[in-house]
């Protein structure tokens, strides 16, 4: 029996050793930050996600301000090395992979200045930190964006025979407007032709009548 236990105990070590998740909350002023530390190994992927609440003297609770900001520094206490300095919303997330191994300091603070004004408000931080064992998978990142290069291959493809589909379609109304412009010109020929020996007929007729009146009045 205690082996059995150890078999179905070792999936959860397991896991937990995969990743571990520090989640808590904790109050900090307008003006001030609060900072923590995180011993991590060498190329490890940390993931944070937080969510800042204010307090409301009005509502007589924590409600959410669009106006406040949270600015997240991550530094190596060893080396003072500056991992991450974002600045977001009340609401956001972040993600750095550690170079060194060692104590990694994660920092929170708002945007507030320091006022009289602003020294009275409270704010209720929510944070989420996933640890990971390793960078991302690189293999995996490559696979995906040789699928897209092949989707852009195919889609310039497609672009390039609608391309020469549209220039087939020019030449080919050029051919029809040529054929028309031709035709439309021998009708024009044809018909001043026609013109032309109508009014050669109609001068022979009244010349040949005229010689025909002329012989009879004579005769």
């Amino acid at each position: 029996m205690p082996s059995l236990r150890i078999h179905l105990l070792l999936p959860f070590f397991l896991l937990w050793a995969v990743a571990t998740v520090n989640a808590l909350h904790f109050y900090l002023d307008a003006s001030e930050k609060r900072c923590f530390i995180e011993e991590l190994p060498s190329d490890t992927v940390v993931e944070g996600s937080y969510r800042a609440i204010e307090w409301s003297d009005n509502e007589k609770k924590y409600v959410e301000n669009d106006n406040l900001g949270i600015l997240v520094e991550v530094d190596e206490v060893a080396t003072s090395a500056q991992l991450v300095r974002t600045r977001g919303p009340h609401t956001g997330k972040f993600t750095f992979t550690s170079v060194d191994s060692g104590d990694h300091s994660i920092c929170l603070s708002t945007n507030y200045t320091t006022s009289w004004f602003s020294s009275n408000t409270h704010i209720r931080l929510y944070l989420d930190v996933v640890v990971g064992t390793s960078k991302p998978d690189l293999e995996h990142d490559r696979s995906h964006v040789t699928e897209l290069a092949q989707k852009i291959r195919d889609l310039n493809n497609k672009l390039e025979d609608i391309r020469r589909e549209q220039q087939y379609q020019r030449e080919r109304e050029a051919d029809y407007r040529d054929l028309s412009e031709e035709t439309n010109s021998k009708a024009v020929w044809y018909s001043l032709v026609q013109i032309v020996v109508l009014v050669g007929t109609c001068v022979w007729q009244m010349r040949h009548l005229k010689h025909f009146f002329e012989d009879r009045k004579m005769r």
